[in-house]
């Protein structure tokens, strides 16, 4: 799958003053991720006209976030509801029968900002739409978010040069609590996916790149892991799933694999 990323052009939508914006991911270096999956992989039902974001799950339920379309499947990938949705939609994480997902209607990864950041707050049960919440400190483009322990905390974009990341933290109600910075390097685009498991903040990264966080945000360990899709709790404890996808005919399809916390490969 690697090859094939390597040779495609991945498409980021972005709207920046009403213009259509697209970036090449394919003048970045791609490193291999050396891991060995743990499972089946889960594949996300039907074919979507953008690429994969990021995936959820309740104890029923996987909840996939195609840039345009949000789609709920059973355990096994298959679709129980789907609904389109406006351009940008993210990464997604679950909590308490609502989905939380990190949408910009604005530019990405703009030194000067220019997002438009917003939380969308939908049904996890119907995938109706329930609230949206500006977030607009979210300085370089909202694409991810987690919650862990009363919190959430909402992720993004990043301008080429910047060599830490940077994490946005809101109470229940998306009041802002406090603006953090990982010391991780510069990483591709900043941070496309997130996930709270084990104590330990995941951020999933372009260029096959996987950080692991302390609560308060110090690196904890790096791991050369392909997970730019999508980052979330395993089928056990100590495991994570991993999202990916491909370029297809007329469209994008999006899967999960599920990894041994244990056994990811660790850059030295």
């Amino acid at each position: 799958m690697e090859k094939v990323l390597s040779l495609i052009i991945l498409t980021i939508l972005g709207f920046r003053q009403n213009t259509l914006t697209e970036v090449n991911l394919s003048k970045y270096k791609q490193i291999t991720a050396r891991n060995e999956k743990f499972g089946n992989t889960i594949k996300c039902e039907g074919k979507y006209p953008h690429h994969l974001q990021g995936v959820c799950r309740d104890d029923g339920s996987f909840y996939w976030s195609f840039t345009t379309t949000i789609v709920k499947t059973d355990l096994h990938g298959k679709t129980l509801k789907k609904i389109k949705v406006p351009s940008h939609h993210g990464d997604l994480c679950y909590l308490d029968g609502k989905l939380y997902v990190a949408v910009n209607f604005g530019a990405f990864n703009d030194p000067k900002g220019n997002a438009d950041n917003w939380v969308y707050v939908y049904s996890a049960k119907n995938l109706s739409l329930l609230s949206k919440h500006k977030v607009h400190e979210v300085k370089y483009g909202a694409g991810g978010i987690a919650y862990c322990k009363g919190r959430f905390i909402v992720v993004g974009g990043l301008p080429e040069g910047l060599e830490e990341n940077y994490v946005y933290e809101y109470d229940l109600k998306f009041n802002f609590i406090k603006h953090h910075v990982i010391k991780s390097g510069w990483t591709r685009l900043g941070i496309q996916t997130a996930t709270f498991v084990q104590e330990h903040f995941w951020f999933g990264c372009y260029g096959n790149i996987l950080l692991k966080t302390t609560l308060d945000f110090n690196i904890a360990e790096k791991y050369n892991f392909t997970c730019g899709y999508g980052i979330l709790r395993g089928p056990t404890e100590n495991s994570l799933y991993a999202g990916a996808g491909n370029l297809i005919k007329n469209g994008c399809d999006g899967n999960i694999t599920a990894y041994k916390i244990n056994q990811l490969f660790k850059f030295r």
